[in-house]
């Protein structure tokens, strides 16, 4: 028998390999721009390459293309940085490392998996 008021359905829905909600479209919106970033450094670490053997013993074009290199490198760095340290606050936080990269939200209906002793 349905209910007068309806039924409250989980923030989280499955269909298939699919999760639909908000923490799961955050977490899409962040690896599209992770994946953008690294891309963006590696067209830059290119395109240094290039300026570099351009040129032609130039002191300021070297150093100019040494500067985007550096850049490129610390850009990288920061973003397997993130990664590092998303690991490690989910598994001193929560006891697992991939905690805050693949959240899960128990919602209504949902319950929490069992506590392991």
């Amino acid at each position: 028998m349905a209910s007068i008021f309806g039924e409250v359905n989980p923030p989280l829905v499955q269909y298939g390999t699919w999760s639909l909600g908000f923490v799961p479209f955050l977490n899409n919106i962040l690896r599209l721009v992770f994946v953008i970033a690294g891309l963006f450094a590696l067209v830059n670490l290119i395109t240094a390459g290039f300026q570099f053997m351009g040129a032609a013993g130039d002191p300021k074009q070297i150093e100019k293309a040494w500067s985007k290199i550096w850049q490129s490198i610390i850009g990288l760095v920061i973003i397997v940085g993130s990664f590092l340290l998303a690991a490690i606050f989910g598994y001193l936080i929560f006891g697992s490392p991939t905690a805050i990269l693949y959240p899960e939200i128990w919602g209504p209906g949902t319950p929490p998996p069992a506590a392991t002793p």
